[in-house]
């Protein structure tokens, strides 16, 4: 869990997103427990109230449900929706704006794979810490 809140958005809006990071990650997998919301006011250090509301965003989402009297659950298929939308939402931000751009700047497409592949091969040996 990260212990930092600082993106200057709303706390709970924070936390859901962590928890929602998490899932994607599949840490907790599905079926699994999250923390409760006195757990997570503890590890934050936040009012319960706060954690609790961080709880309901997942649950309205989707992404957990609660078990009365037992706590909250990753939801069946959680992870799977997250990924999709954050593909689809990745193309949208990132891919089509580089091959817009890559289209008015004359770049083809075998030299775009290119620049793409380069850079991923930096970044996997910046992210792994080897080639």
């Amino acid at each position: 869990m990260m212990s930092l809140l600082d993106d200057g958005g709303p706390i709970f809006t924070q936390i859901a997103a962590e928890l929602a990071n998490q899932i994607a990650d599949g840490t907790p997998g599905e079926g699994e427990r999250v923390a409760s919301s006195n757990e997570l006011a503890a590890f934050y250090r936040v009012n319960p109230a706060t954690a609790a509301r961080s709880l309901t965003v997942l649950l309205d989402e989707g992404l957990v449900e609660k078990r009365r009297g037992v706590g909250m659950f990753v939801a069946k298929g959680a992870r799977e929706r997250l990924v999709q939308d954050r593909r689809r939402r990745f193309t949208e931000s990132y891919v089509r704006p580089l091959v817009v751009e890559a289209a008015r700047l004359g770049v083809g497409l075998d030299e775009l794979l290119g620049l793409v592949r380069a850079e991923l091969a930096s970044v996997e040996v910046t992210v792994g810490g080897g080639a």
